[in-house]
């Protein structure tokens, strides 16, 4: 995962006040739960006594209450309590569990992946999606492969018309022009991937090549906001949308998203919601019988593939991921 960035890992309604969530976000052991206030907090879900799972205990007010033996660790992960040493004496300062800053907004859980920062960046998303103006539906996908290897098939241009073919990929859209990619840059390395499409039927034409095509006016078909963020431009009105939660190098949680006009009446929308989830579900699992074929399962700038023209979002997004990750020390964790 690439350092110092702030990862969507869960979705609001995953963490319910009352009650600590026990997660594996970014390969490690996190606990969740939502203070007195209703603001999320999140520690690393190991006790630093005896290595016990803090999301096995419960909440005491602004605290987490570790089952064994009765610590108790607020929202800093400073440990306030010690009950074999009496309430009324100081815990060892050592007694300090790991704490991750965390944020909520768009209906999305986020964490700081990172070193602590003075001041943070702010948190990814698409300004285009307006949560007043659009509501949407979600489905979670578990995908047996690194983050990197999901992105990159939302990035895939080339692949539609043989694995869509009996869905987005009807028309037989083989031969790819471009496709054009210009980077957004925003503070802190959340860059922004804008991309757009112009496959169309092979009739004998030699595709044109990005430097061909001028910039067009319309929007992006496709946006990946760093680190971990997609969507789908279908109209003004309509996104598909993906959080690509990694859960370690080997598996990733996919929060797919139909976003569409907020529609005030309450048995249309749910007809359109099931029609949502039931066609993004179809085509997500035609990607993903293919994707956990690859190997290997985290992608890199150089790691040996022949990459042609169509690939130009994929490699983009290696070099930046890649840019990243040397921009804070050079080591993915």
């Amino acid at each position: 995962m690439i350092p110092n960035q702030w990862y969507a890992v869960l979705e609001s309604n995953e963490v319910k006040k009352g009650k600590p969530l026990g997660v594996t976000r970014m390969g490690e052991r996190l606990v969740f739960w939502r203070d007195e206030s209703g603001s999320v907090v999140c520690l690393r879900d190991t006790c630093p006594h005896r290595g016990a799972a803090l999301s096995a205990g419960k909440l005491l007010e602004n605290a987490i209450q570790c089952p064994f033996h009765g610590f108790e660790f607020d929202r800093e992960g400073q440990c306030r309590c010690v009950p074999a040493i009496g309430r009324q004496n100081s815990p060892p300062k050592a007694l300090q569990a790991k704490a991750y800053p965390a944020r909520e907004a768009h209906n999305l859980i986020y964490i700081w992946w990172g070193e602590p920062q003075e001041t943070y960046p702010e948190l990814p998303w698409f300004d285009s999606i307006q949560d007043e103006k659009l509501a949407f539906t979600t489905q979670r996908e578990h995908w047996q492969t690194h983050y990197s290897r999901a992105i990159e098939n939302q990035l895939d241009v080339v692949h539609l018309p043989f694995v869509h073919a009996s869905t987005i990929g009807r028309g037989n859209r083989t031969l790819v022009n471009g496709p054009l990619v210009k980077i957004e840059h925003k503070p802190g390395g959340s860059d922004i991937l804008n991309i757009w499409v112009f496959n169309e039927f092979d009739r004998g034409q030699k595709p044109l090549s990005a430097s061909e095509i001028p910039y067009p006016a319309r929007t992006p078909s496709l946006q990946f906001r760093f680190p971990n963020l997609w969507q789908n431009w279908l109209g003004e009105n309509f996104r598909i949308f993906i959080a690509f939660a990694p859960i370690d190098n080997e598996n990733t949680l996919i929060y797919l998203r139909s976003y569409q006009q907020d529609l005030h009446f309450p048995p249309l929308q749910a007809v359109v919601n099931l029609f949502s989830r039931l066609g993004n579900k179809v085509i997500i699992r035609q990607d993903q019988r293919v994707v956990l074929t690859q190997r290997p399962l985290r992608t890199h700038l150089h790691m040996g593939e022949v990459l042609i023209q169509g690939d130009g979002p994929i490699i983009e997004y290696r070099r930046r991921r890649e840019a990243l990750i040397t921009a804070t020390g050079g080591r993915e964790p």
